[in-house]
Order: structure tokens, then C-alpha cells, then sequence
């Protein structure tokens, strides 16, 4: 069985040159990059041509730019790294929205169980935070904000630049989730305004386990693990050098095909949509009248009009061939509905009859009418009883 793969927001196969660029990491050039002898000095040059990269890409300065495990680290490490920095002078408070990655909102609760005030703001219907509930927030002057750049789930972009500006005249600092963005729309620190901004690797083709936290020069922020000093002192271990050049290398490539990759996925998630809707009348689009992410598309059953179980559909899709998920791949085993769908208004049953498709650069205008045919065996077999 030729197998689809669908699920690219979940993660994304290593690009064969990123693995290229990759691999003399591991076995000839192995040093250690705190080392001061020639092997380390090499791993060391490497690490900071690799940093400079990154930082170019987003507009940023390469000692701006910290190395992480991924973006569930870089996002913890945003929010305890500013809350970490205002024990001193007591400012409090951290606003976030009730559709953010759990990555945000799980080290948000635990500092709620602590004592720190935390505001989670409702979204609209495509999922993007509610602005007049962010401005009521801002009016306490909070110390952080977080708010994420394209929702994982749905991809509606928030204006985070309009964000920016309401969020710095109250005195806070804006963090935002950029995991799902880098590579697929223009990220410029400056332009939008953040002053923190987590990456991960593996959404754009690089390797699993490395992502960046952005932190703008003169930001607030002290470390939340402790050891050596690497990176500045901000983030301690033995830095991951082959990884890091992996992640260069992903986005290099990856920016230098946006602009044609960006325009052929969405022609194809277009397609899809449409066709979609077409076949089957009870379908929702999800956040369909919001910018959004060229790449995804995330769809519920109406409960009210083709009430559908969506972990047996999904299972059925798979034993199609076609691999989707149902949401954030973090969450996905879970029996729960989407927290984000939700938040977006959609009632339980209707959230969790949901599949996400998210294409990728393996993706084919050839492989939309056999998905589409997949999906309307599995949803017959489905409504029949069968």
C-alpha cells in the first residue's frame, strides 16, 4: 500500500541534505564546543555559523539566539525566565489565551498553583485571542504576555504586530510560539515586536529534539536549568552541535523555498478544502475566514448534521493509508476534544469528529482524489452502521 502522509504540523521527515550536513558532526568532527583545542574550536565555529544563520532568518542577532531541546522547552523556558527575572523587583502577572499550546498553558497553571496571577483569555471563532478581553487584561499591567504566532491546530495567524504595540504601551513583555510559522510565512523579530520567540527544528524538515528561544537584547530574563556556561550562561549542557547545524541547514532551505513551497501547499490544501465541502455537506472548516498557515487544514463533522465518532475515522483513514491526526500531535491519544476547538466555540461531539491535514513537500496535486475517496468510504462505512 502506497502510504499518504499528512501530518506535517505533527513533524516532518529529515531533509536528505540536512542530514548531509548533519553527519560529520557525529563521527569526524565530534568535539566538544566549551573545549579550547582544535576539535573543539572547530565544533565551536560551527555552533556560532549555525546560530548566526538562525538569527538572520528571523531578523535577529546571533546572541540572541539560545539553543534548546525543542519548542516545549524554549516555551517553558520563555515564561519561567521572565517570571525567574521580576522576583526581584515584584512585577507579576502572565496572559495567555485558552487556544495556546499546552507547552504554554501547563507551565502557566503550575505558576497559578504558585501564587502568580495568570489571566487565559478566551479566542474568536478562528481561534485567534479575543482583543477586547487582552485589552481589559493589559489595563493590570501584567509582566508577560504570551500569545502564539499560528495556532497548531487550526493555523490562524494572530496579528501579533498589532499585539505588540498594545502589549509594550502596557509595560509587558510578548512571547509568542513561533514553532509552526519559521519557514512557511516571513519572520521578522523586529517587524512583529516580540521580545521572546520560541522555534523547534522538526516542523521544517530538520532533526527531532532542537529548537531556539529568542530573547531580545535588554530583555528581563534569567535561566531556569543550572550548570555550565553555555550559551552565555543561559541554557547549561554540552551543546548539541550536529543538531544545530541540522537546524541551520533546515532553515536555509527552507526559506530559500517558501515563497514556491508556501503557493503550492495551499493550492493543494485549497483543493482539498473545496472538494471537501463539496462531498460532504455536514463538514466545518475550522478558522476558514482567518489568515492561516498555508499548509493546514483542520475540519470537524457537524454533531448536529453527521454526528461522527473522529478516533474511528481517523483510524480508518490510516488503515487507508492516509496518516492525519486530530489535532496537536502532543494531545492526539488523547479521548478528550481539542481544547482549542473549544475555546473556538465548537461543541464536544463536533470537536472530536476533527482531522487535521497538514501537507508538506512530499505532498502531490495526484494524491487529493485519493484521500478524498478514502474519506468518503470511511465516512459511509461510518454512517451505515456498518
Amino acid at each position: 500500500m502506497d502510504r499518504i502522509y499528512l501530518d506535517y504540523a505533527s513533524t516532518t521527515p529529515v531533509d536528505p541534505r540536512v542530514l548531509e550536513a548533519m553527519e560529520p558532526f557525529f563521527t569526524t568532527h565530534f568535539g566538544n564546543a566549551s573545549s579550547v583545542h582544535a576539535a573543539g574550536r572547530e565544533a565551536k565555529n560551527a555552533l556560532e555559523t549555525a546560530r548566526t544563520t538562525i538569527a538572520r532568518a528571523i531578523g535577529a542577532q546571533p546572541a540572541e539566539v539560545v539553543f534548546t531541546s525543542g519548542g516545549t522547552e524554549s516555551d517553558n523556558a520563555a515564561i519561567a525566565g521572565v517570571l525567574n527575572a521580576a522576583r526581584a523587583n515584584g512585577q507579576r502577572g502572565v496572559v495567555t489565551a485558552a487556544a495556546e499550546h499546552h507547552a504554554v498553558l501547563s507551565p502557566c497553571k503550575e505558576y497559578e498553583r504558585s501564587g502568580q496571577p495568570v489571566s487565559v483569555l478566551p479566542v474568536d471563532h478562528h481561534g485567534v485571542i479575543d482583543r477586547e478581553a487582552l485589552r481589559a487584561s493589559l489595563a493590570k499591567h501584567p509582566l508577560l504576555v504570551s500569545v502564539m504566532y499560528a495556532n497548531n491546530e487550526v493555523g490562524a495567524i494572530a496579528p501579533l504586530r498589532e499585539i505588540a504595540e498594545e502589549v509594550h504601551a502596557a509595560g509587558a513583555l510578548l512571547h509568542s510560539d513561533a514553532v509552526q510559522c519559521l519557514g512557511k510565512i516571513p519572520l521578522d523579530v523586529n517587524t512583529i515586536g516580540v521580545d521572546l520567540m520560541s522555534l523547534t527544528a522538526h516542523k521544517l524538515y530538520g532533526p527531532k529534539g532542537m529548537g531556539a528561544l529568542y530573547i531580545r537584547n535588554g530583555t528581563s530574563w534569567n535561566p531556569f536549568l543550572y550548570g555550565g556556561g553555555q550559551e552565555r550562561g543561559r541554557r547549561p549542557g554540552t551543546e548539541n552541535v550536529a543538531l544545530v547545524v541540522g537546524f541551520a541547514r533546515a532553515v536555509e532551505l527552507a526559506i530559500a523555498a517558501m515563497p514556491q513551497e508556501s503557493a503550492r501547499v495551499s493550492a493543494m490544501r485549497d483543493d482539498l478544502e473545496r472538494r471537501v465541502k463539496e462531498m460532504l455537506p455536514g463538514v466545518l472548516v475550522n478558522s476558514n475566514a482567518a489568515e492561516r498557515l498555508p499548509n493546514i487544514l483542520n475540519i470537524s463533522f457537524d454533531s448536529a448534521v453527521m454526528p461522527m465518532e473522529g478516533e474511528m475515522l481517523l483510524t480508518s483513514m490510516d488503515l487507508k493509508g492516509i496518516a492525519l491526526s486530530s489535532g496537536s500531535a502532543c494531545t492526539s491519544g488523547s479521548v478528550q476534544p481539542s481544547h482549542v476547538l473549544l475555546a473556538m466555540g465548537r461543541d464536544p461531539q463536533t470537536a472530536r469528529a476533527t482531522l487535521r491535514f497538514s501537507f508538506g513537500n512530499l505532498n502531490t496535486p495526484e494524491e487529493i482524489p485519493v484521500v478524498l475517496s478514502a474519506l468518503r468510504e470511511s465516512v459511509a462505512l461510518m454512517t451505515s452502521g456498518s
